[in-house]
């Protein structure tokens, strides 16, 4: 089963911390995150099978270390396309964009020589807002 692992938000753009439950409001993203506005990258979502590579490098990271809002598990996330959505729990996220181009290398960059962002993070925009969690379930909605 697909899983939410950790839910981050920082009111500063860069690595964001985890907090136990946000709320999530229709067309904007996760309240109190410095992405949170009318645009197409409300949300950002990375995996934690991308995050296991570089752990697995000798990289210290944690939930929100790339600047994600969801951290996930049991999904492959750089298999969707713009346009799907995701049922996060109670939310409704359309995938809006894949990867990211970095203007300047990010710290994990300098220290591993590759982030996972560029290449397996993923923005949405919120479809339908509400609360989300640790342990939530995500399922592919639609076609």
């Amino acid at each position: 089963m697909a899983k939410v692992l950790a839910v981050c938000r920082s009111s500063k753009r860069g690595p964001k911390n985890p907090v136990e439950r946000a709320r999530v409001l229709e067309g904007l993203g996760l309240e109190g995150d410095a992405h949170a506005g009318a645009w197409h990258r409300q949300v950002s979502l990375l995996a934690q099978e991308s995050v296991a590579r570089l752990l697995a490098r000798g990289v210290r990271v944690g939930p929100g270390a790339f600047g994600e809002n969801i951290l996930t598990e049991g999904i492959d996330l750089k298999s969707l396309r713009k346009g799907q959505r995701l049922r996060v729990g109670t939310i409704l996220l359309e995938i809006t964009q894949i990867g990211k181009e970095c203007h300047s290398p990010c710290v994990i960059f300098q220290q591993a020589g590759e982030c996972v962002m560029p290449t397996d993070g993923i923005f949405a925009r919120a479809i339908a807002g509400g609360e989300i969690s640790a342990g939530d379930a995500i399922a592919l909605e639609g076609p």
